[in-house]
C-alpha cells in the first residue's frame, strides 16, 4: 500500500502516518504496538473495544495449552467431527464432507493455519468459554472476553441479515443491527490488550515454556500473506499471526521477528465503509500501518512514541 505523499509527510508522525494509511484504504483502524522486550510503543486508538472475529481464537489456543499444562486434557486425545452439525466456514473441517478424527493439537493446527472455524469449535467443546475467560483475566487482560462460540458468532450475521441474504450487507441498516459487528455483544477484545497477550507468549509468561513454543509454532503457520505479513516481505524478518474477519471488518495481530533479535507485537483492527467481500487495499493496509509502527519502534523515533 503506498502512502500518500500529501498526506504523510516525511517528518510526519507515524500515528499520522498510520491514520493516512488507514483513510487511503478507505477503513477506520486501531492499532496498537510494542517492543515485546522494551516496552516502547506506539497507539492509534490502541483501547478502543473491538470485536475480534477469528482473532479470539489465539485466545482459545492459549486457553487449550493451559488445560494440557495443568493435565485437564492430553494434546493427543482424539475427537470426533461427525459429517452433520459442522460449523460454516470455507476451510479445514468447516468445508470437508466427511467423518474425520484427529487430535486435539491438530485440530488446533488447522484452527490457526487456517482458521477452520469448525476445528475452533471442537476444541471450544473440550476447554469452554469460562475456561477462555479466565485465562485472559489470568493474564491481566481486562478488556477481552468471549461470549459465544464461532458457530454462534456466524448464526447472528446470517439471522441479522435476514432473508436478504449476504446481498442484504449492502444496507447500511442491515450493517448497523449486526450483533456480530458490535463489541458489546460478541467476543471482543482491545488492540492493546492483543499486544499484551503476544508478549506474554513470546516472553513465555502465558505457558511454560513448552507450550509457548508450541502456541508460537502454530501462530508461525497461518497461511494468510495478504494482511500483516505483506508490510514485511523480507526473508529473513519473521511474521507470526491471527486473523479475524466479519463483514466490513479485518483484522490481525500478530509477532515480527528481525534478525537482530528486535520482536515486536502488533495487532491491528479495521473496519472497512464497504461491505464487499473483496478489498485488497482494506488487507494490505494492516502490514503497511504494521510496517509504519514497527519502523518507528526500530528506528530513532522510538523514544518518541514510547507511551503514546
Amino acid at each position: 500500500m503506498t502512502e500518500h505523499p500529501a498526506r504523510t509527510p516525511a517528518r510526519a508522525h507515524p500515528r499520522d502516518r498510520i491514520r493516512a494509511a488507514f483513510a487511503d484504504a478507505g477503513v477506520t483502524g486501531w492499532l496498537h504496538a510494542a517492543d515485546i522486550d522494551s516496552g516502547a510503543q506506539i497507539d492509534v486508538g490502541a483501547d478502543r473495544s473491538v470485536v475480534t472475529a477469528s482473532v479470539h481464537k489465539l485466545c482459545l489456543l492459549v486457553a487449550l495449552h493451559e488445560h494440557a499444562e495443568t493435565g485437564r486434557l492430553n494434546l493427543t486425545d482424539q475427537t470426533e467431527c461427525p459429517r452433520d452439525g459442522r460449523t460454516a466456514g470455507p476451510t479445514g473441517l468447516s468445508a470437508m464432507l466427511d467423518p474425520a478424527r484427529l487430535s486435539l493439537r491438530d485440530a488446533a493446527y488447522l484452527m490457526m493455519a487456517v482458521s477452520d472455524n469448525t476445528a475452533a469449535d471442537l476444541l471450544l467443546e473440550r476447554v469452554g468459554l469460562d475456561a477462555v475467560n479466565g485465562t485472559t483475566e489470568r493474564l491481566g487482560l481486562t478488556r477481552t472476553h468471549a461470549v459465544q462460540s464461532f458457530r454462534d458468532f456466524i448464526a447472528t450475521i446470517r439471522e441479522d441479515a435476514g432473508q436478504g441474504g449476504p446481498q442484504a450487507l449492502a444496507d447500511p441498516q442491515v450493517l448497523a443491527r449486526m450483533r456480530a459487528l458490535d463489541p458489546g455483544r460478541t467476543n471482543h477484545s482491545t488492540p492493546r490488550d492483543m499486544t499484551r497477550l503476544l508478549g506474554a507468549i513470546w516472553r513465555d509468561e502465558a505457558c511454560v515454556p513448552e507450550h509457548g513454543a508450541a502456541v508460537r509454532r502454530l501462530l508461525a503457520l497461518q497461511v494468510w500473506p495478504h494482511r500483516l505479513a505483506s508490510g514485511f516481505p523480507f526473508d529473513d524478518v519473521h511474521v507470526a499471526g491471527k486473523t479475524g474477519s466479519a463483514p466490513t471488518l479485518r483484522n490481525e495481530v500478530g509477532v515480527i521477528e528481525y534478525p537482530d533479535r528486535g520482536r515486536y507485537a502488533v495487532a491491528v483492527f479495521t473496519r472497512a465503509a464497504s461491505p464487499a467481500a473483496t478489498l485488497p487495499a482494506a488487507d494490505a493496509v494492516i502490514g503497511t500501518a504494521a510496517r509504519i509502527a514497527v519502523d518507528a519502534l526500530r528506528g530513532s523515533g522510538a523514544a518518541s512514541v514510547h507511551g503514546a
